[in-house]
């Protein structure tokens, strides 16, 4: 099989259940409460859109899916094929020291998620600059993204494991507003040298090896000097950025959050600009 008739395979299996069509964001949507990744709907596999697969389906998975991504880095379909298919151990680590957080075990137990239905988006704009709500809102609007985008989680073999990889993909965008990095190549990049020191997943390293390949000279040399050296510093020293239940928080300012967090004000300010500009 060529990688690039696996790189369909991963295309074709991955749509077999619950595709997802992203919404705009409308400040003047009001949303309800937090859903769960559960529901008492009768469901074949361990959760709602679980699709069983062999270690060999996995590995097939992974190779075209990782194919796909590196050919183009925004088919988010792809990386979260790839990120479910190779981060079974990252996840275990990930799980068991969220269980070893309050605030963690928490999120555990309620399964909280950041979908446009559990927003409020009116009061998040009514938030003063630099809160994450009103920050967060703001990434969102300047970068022409919504949580909405984010596929639900299938291939991973274990619910709980499942819920830790939605809570990852979920609070990214919350991670870019925390780390002031914008949905560009160089923003991407380093988030992703961020994410690789502190989940640990091989999809973040992938990316963060990877990424760099497609900055131009000037980028790269921001991003090896200063954003790259920041983002691994902070990614190993930060405290698990998901065992903050940040829909609690979103009248807490950014710079209280990150203190709390360990994180240090990035070095680099990047604005938003088209989101295929590297």
């Amino acid at each position: 099989m060529s990688l690039s008739s696996l790189s369909r395979f991963c295309w074709s299996v991955s749509r077999l259940r619950y595709p997802f069509t992203p919404k705009a964001v409308c400040v003047n949507q009001v949303h309800g409460s937090t859903s769960v990744l559960t529901d008492s709907c009768c469901h074949e596999g361990l959760y709602p859109g679980h699709i069983t697969t062999s270690p060999f389906q996995k590995a097939l998975l992974a190779v075209g899916s990782g194919v796909a991504a590196l050919h183009d880095p925004y088919r988010h379909d792809m990386v979260a094929v790839l990120g479910e298919t190779t981060g079974h151990l990252a996840l275990m680590k990930l799980r068991d020291t969220m269980r070893n957080d309050p605030e963690g075990l928490t999120i555990l137990a309620e399964r909280p998620r950041i979908r446009l239905s559990t927003l409020d988006l009116k009061e998040m704009a009514s938030l003063p600059d630099g809160s994450l709500g009103r920050e967060y809102l703001r990434f969102l609007e300047d970068n022409l993204v919504t949580p909405d985008s984010r596929a639900d989680v299938k291939f991973v073999d274990d619910e709980e494991l499942a819920y830790v990889m939605q809570r990852y993909r979920e609070v990214h965008d919350l991670l870019h507003t925390l780390l002031g990095m914008p949905t560009n190549m160089l923003g991407e990049v380093a988030v992703k040298w961020f994410e690789a020191a502190q989940t640990g997943l091989p999809m973040c390293a992938l990316g963060a090896v990877l990424g760099p390949l497609r900055l131009n000279a000037s980028r790269l040399q921001s991003l090896f000097t200063l954003l790259g050296p920041w983002a691994l510093h902070n990614g190993h020293r930060a405290r698990c950025v998901l065992s903050i239940f940040y829909e609690r928080r979103w009248s807490q300012s950014i710079a209280d959050l990150r203190q709390e967090l360990n994180i240090e004000t990035p070095p680099v300010i990047l604005t938003a600009t088209n989101r295929r500009n590297i």
